[in-house]
């Protein structure tokens, strides 16, 4: 900081199915201090309980910070673990609707953040972590799925993405429970043999498929835990086992019809267009997968240019918010260049 004041603070925000990261960030766009905590749920948590996870990832970085930052950006409207803040630029799991939106705003005041608050789905975050400017169309692909657009005049594409309810399908979760569809009957003689009946026993250290359904059936394992069966179906997807590839197709599919969806809405079909690849299936770069992609996006949207985002959301969030403060292109450049600097946690 060159030993100057920080008069501005802007605080960033990505809070995921996974993890929340936080950014403290001048509006030169230097970081001052990063933060980490726990899952942002919510829709199963509750509002309150869902912000008090950033408060904890916010109070990391607070510890992080000089101590002369630290006294000059005292906030007691905070409740002495938060800064004071210009502006909160928070990219969430969960604000999939304009009323959650709006219900963790107000979380957000009510807890002592401030009153220039914006939030907006993950999704956002993620398309300009990624694209060269503030437009394009983004597709998270990582518990579950998920894709937005904005056009250059600023007009947006989304989904509810409320999971199979709003006719989503993939991610993770989906992933592996197709998988132990799958598995399930052909262990039972309904369904051809395949892999994943392997690929499943082997994973949850179990005797039979049935084993698993029954932990699941019984709490022992929990729904969640379906998640980490994504790379094995990748990997026996690409060892040739049909069914397994089939889930992968599909998969591709998904992500496919996602963007194509945004960018019609957009009329951006006939413009080149950067669409972000994002989250944890998208970002593993899986050859099988990325061929897929590259085909069918080649027929459905030619002109696409497809990006697999190499900075982390957060970065996104932050840039949303140096921009919504007028900070400067250097601000912006400067903020890049701290990231791409620095290792890339998943």
């Amino acid at each position: 900081m060159d030993g100057e004041v920080v008069e501005q603070i802007l605080l960033a925000v990505d809070g995921g199915n996974s993890k929340t990261d936080v950014a403290l960030v001048t509006t030169r766009g230097e970081v001052l201090a990063t933060g980490r905590s726990g899952p942002f749920a919510p829709q199963s948590e509750g509002v309150p309980a869902a912000v008090e996870v950033v408060v904890r990832a916010v109070r990391q970085a607070v510890a992080n910070l000089p101590e002369a930052v630290r006294q000059a950006a005292a906030n007691p409207a905070g409740g002495g673990d938060l800064p004071a803040l210009a502006h909160v630029a928070a990219y969430l799991a969960g604000a999939d609707l304009p009323v959650e939106e709006e219900a963790l705003a107000g979380g957000f005041t009510a807890r002592g953040f401030g009153d220039d608050i914006v939030v907006r789905n993950d999704t956002f975050a993620l398309l300009r972590a990624g694209a060269s400017g503030p437009w394009g169309v983004a597709v998270v692909c990582g518990a579950g799925i998920n894709a937005v657009g904005v056009s250059p005049t600023g007009q947006l594409a989304r989904f509810p993405a409320l999971g199979r309810i709003s006719g989503d399908w993939g991610g993770g979760l989906g992933l592996g429970e197709e998988a132990l569809w799958h598995a399930v009957r052909a262990e039972d003689g309904r369904g051809p043999v395949t892999a994943l009946a392997g690929l499943i026993t082997t994973h949850f250290g179990a005797s039979t498929v049935e084993d698993v359904v029954l932990g699941l059936h019984f709490g022992h394992l929990a729904e969640a835990d379906l998640m980490d069966l994504a790379p094995g179906v990748l990997a026996t997807a690409a060892a040739g086992d049909a069914l397994a590839r089939s889930l992968v197709e599909r998969q591709a599919e998904e992500i496919t019809v996602m963007a194509e969806v945004c960018l019609r809405r957009l009329d951006l079909l006939e413009t080149p267009t950067e669409v972000i690849l994002g989250g944890g299936i998208l970002a593993a770069r899986d050859p099988l997968l990325t061929s897929l992609l590259d085909t069918s996006f080649a027929l459905r949207a030619p002109r696409a240019k497809l990006v697999v985002a190499d900075l982390p959301p957060v970065v996104g969030a932050a840039l949303n918010g140096l921009e919504h403060l007028g900070a400067s292109e250097e601000a912006k450049a400067r903020l890049r260049s701290h990231y791409e600097h620095q290792p890339h946690q998943p």
